[in-house]
């Protein structure tokens, strides 16, 4: 079995197509206007390959992104660099990252949280996310519902065949533990043959319920929580929710 996003960061983004980060940059955009906040220094937490930082970097945000997988900031930063973008980026694990200074904004996005499945990791990440921003700052991020766990995503299996990449993607989620189980297969292709990489990935199922006590308890105040990329409230089925806190003045 591979590391974490060892093998699979050099094919994150061909699966990860469908995304429009445009959209995604449009979204948060509008969070920061609704909040009246003009961020000029952006954290990205768990930042992944970077095509978000990028996003942001191209529309004038000082970018900062931070992720535990130095496979996937070989990939970001290789973006970065072939768009004359200057990024820093940084190989740290996000529940117990450092910076040299505060920021105007931290976004932690595509269900990063729900990697985190010690809750003891996930109040100490949101105690640094209050330390590191600037007073007035705001925390965004989103997660898999627990509806999403339950209803879509458990005793499933997603798979796509195609020249480049074909993947068999099976998940198991535990009602008692809230861990869901990704156990990914990957046949890559290599010259005339194909490469074949296995990963297993783990996320937690949390609450709205128990968010909002770690934001809460962060120092941190819930502003908004919203159905995925809307400014309507969450519905029993919404299975990506974003949540928006503020630091205090």
């Amino acid at each position: 079995m591979l590391h974490i996003y060892s093998e699979f960061a050099y094919i994150y983004d061909h699966l990860m197509e469908d995304v429009d980060y445009k959209k995604w940059a449009d979204y948060i955009e509008d969070i920061f206007k609704n909040n009246s906040l003009k961020p000029e220094l952006v954290l990205d937490l768990g930042c992944g390959t970077g095509s978000f930082s990028v996003e942001m970097a191209r529309r004038g945000y000082n970018m900062i992104g931070i992720d535990l997988s130095a496979d996937m900031l070989s990939c970001a930063s290789e973006k970065a660099r072939n768009e004359g973008l200057d990024i820093l980026f940084l190989n740290q694990d996000m529940s117990c990252f450092e910076l040299y200074g505060t920021v105007d904004a931290i976004v932690c996005l595509m269900d990063s949280i729900n990697y985190i499945t010690d809750k003891r990791d996930l109040k100490r990440m949101f105690k640094l996310v209050e330390n590191y921003l600037n007073p007035g700052g705001l925390f965004i991020f989103d997660i898999n519902s627990r509806y999403k766990f339950e209803k879509v995503l458990d005793n499933n299996v997603f798979y796509s065949v195609d020249d480049e990449v074909t993947y068999i993607w099976q998940n198991k989620y535990n009602r008692r533990s809230k861990i869901c189980e990704f156990d990914l297969t990957f046949f890559v292709k290599d010259g005339e043959l194909y490469k074949r990489c296995d990963e297993l990935h783990y996320e937690r199922s949390y609450s709205i319920d128990e968010l909002r006590n770690v934001i809460s308890s962060s120092g941190l105040k819930t502003e908004g929580i919203y159905n995925c990329l809307t400014f309507k409230p969450p519905t029993e089925k919404s299975e990506r929710i974003f949540f928006v806190c503020r630091k205090g003045e």
